[in-house]
């Protein structure tokens, strides 16, 4: 901790205030204080703290969902936090996710679970940035590094299926809305849901022979199993997609934010719950993986 506040307390003072709300929020709090922020403590009451409501200026919000009485706060938290551009670090316990994701739709939102130092330090720095000098600072360069990653591993994606389509590297450069529209391969797409199970366990069997972490996936793994639910018309909830990321939930939370912001993954609203929602492939990747089957059928090539 002192190593953050010699190496980057300097650079952050005064650059950001964090409104902290609820009980379990220690680990904010110092990595705030390291940081060189300004703490501002709202308590753990079910209402909305007045002092949030009639903040004015820059504020990162911090919540912890820790039960029902603070997901009844979140929602009145998320919408002012929407309504007031602030962005919003929600930390919570795996069974709060869906509840979670299906309150926070318009703000913001850094979506923690049970997060380590590490996820806490990350969200603060991303959160707390606010496009300023910050952005040039080597203090940026690891969570640059990791979001490049998952940047380029939705546009590998996206370029096997336009090689294996015979399109040009130059188009498979292209912008993600150009480079998932290329014409479909002579074949008809025939997969059934079975077999996209099958593909998922073959993925997962490796991590009986091999050390844990070498194969993580998850963008891939998300994409089949959201193929397979389509194919057996069935619904998938974000906690569900978590699971067949296999990789940490917060690391999942992040790869959905990532493949719904790239327009591969749709949000749909539970009608008898308000408080959970559905994931789903949007057209332009249902109509991509098709035509990725298609394609590596077509080309003598195991489905994988």
């Amino acid at each position: 901790m002192a190593t953050y506040q010699a190496e980057y307390g300097a650079i952050m003072r005064e650059r950001f205030t964090a409104m902290l709300l609820g009980a379990r929020n220690d680990d904010a709090a110092q990595l705030v204080a390291a940081l060189g922020g300004r703490v501002e403590q709202a308590g753990s009451g079910a209402a909305l703290p007045d002092t949030l409501e009639h903040f004015t200026g820059k504020l990162v919000v911090v919540c912890d969902v820790a039960d029902s009485a603070a997901l009844d706060r979140l929602e009145q938290v998320e919408a002012l936090a929407a309504q007031r551009a602030w962005p919003l670090i929600v930390s919570s316990d795996a069974a709060s996710i869906d509840a979670v994701a299906a309150i926070c739709t318009g703000s913001t939102l850094y979506h923690l679970c049970d997060p380590t130092e590490a996820d806490w330090l990350s969200a603060l720095l991303e959160a707390s940035s606010f496009d300023d000098a910050l952005h040039d600072r080597s203090v940026r360069e690891s969570e640059s590094a990791r979001l490049a990653r998952l940047n380029a591993e939705v546009a590998r994606i996206a370029e096997v299926v336009a090689r294996l389509s015979n399109r040009s590297t130059t188009e498979a450069r292209q912008p993600r809305e150009q480079a998932l529209r290329y014409a479909p391969p002579a074949i008809d797409f025939q997969v059934t849901a079975a077999q996209v199970r099958e593909v998922i366990r073959a993925r997962r069997l490796r991590d009986r022979f091999f050390e844990g972490g070498l194969f993580e996936d998850p963008a891939w793994d998300m994409l089949l199993d959201l193929l397979a639910a389509q194919l057996e018309r069935a619904q998938v909830s974000v906690s569900s997609l978590c699971i067949a990321a296999a990789v940490p939930p917060t690391t999942a939370l992040r790869w959905i934010t990532k493949l719904t912001d790239a327009g591969l993954i749709e949000r749909e609203a539970d009608p008898f719950d308000k408080r959970r929602a559905y994931l789903k492939l949007s057209p332009t990747a249902a109509g991509a993986m098709q035509r990725y089957v298609a394609a590596v059928r077509e080309a003598n090539l195991p489905f994988v």
